[in-house]
């Protein structure tokens, strides 16, 4: 079934007011160069063993590499870093350049400051539509005493003081 322009217009209304967290996530091709963008489809699976999710779309133009990585990195970007979102979510920028950014023990490039970091090997890869659902089990976990940065109705922000606030 194709969905008609008012269909596709209330989805991205409804998934556009949905608050979420902001991800990054990055890999390395055949020759060690790093590859990376945001990502808001990413989603916890399993416990045992500890699984993870996220999608990508197939005419982004890294698609080749992540299809074919056997390793990627997701980053739960801090609130301080809604400039490296936006910088991941860029066409034509060299990305790495323009962050802070390390190597892992297991070749991934890992940027620095995130809230969270979770090296991943593939774990299974499910063809859903015009995306490729890359499941992954977690091999490393990172985690920075920091506030995660949220995304909601296209505007990046802290979590509210009242999240945390006792009655």
């Amino acid at each position: 079934m194709n969905s008609t322009t008012e269909q596709v217009a209330r989805f991205k209304e409804v998934l556009g007011n949905y608050p979420t967290g902001v991800t990054v996530v990055t890999a390395a091709d055949e020759n060690g160069t790093p590859v990376g963008l945001t990502v808001n489809s990413f989603a916890s699976v399993s416990i045992d063993p500890l699984l993870v999710l996220w999608s990508i779309d197939r005419k982004v133009s890294s698609f080749d590499i992540f299809q074919n990585t056997d390793k990627f990195a997701i980053h739960t970007l801090a609130d301080d870093q809604a400039e490296i979102c936006t910088l991941f979510a860029s066409r034509d920028i060299d990305r790495f350049a323009n962050c802070e950014w390390n190597l892992s023990e297991h070749a991934l490039p890992i940027i620095s400051g995130s809230y969270g970091v979770l090296q991943c090997k593939t774990f299974k890869k499910v063809d859903a539509g015009d995306h490729l659902i890359l499941i992954g089990e977690v091999i490393d976990i990172e985690v920075e005493k920091k506030e995660p940065l949220l995304y909601h109705k296209r505007k990046f922000g802290k979590i509210p003081e009242e999240f945390y606030a006792t009655k």
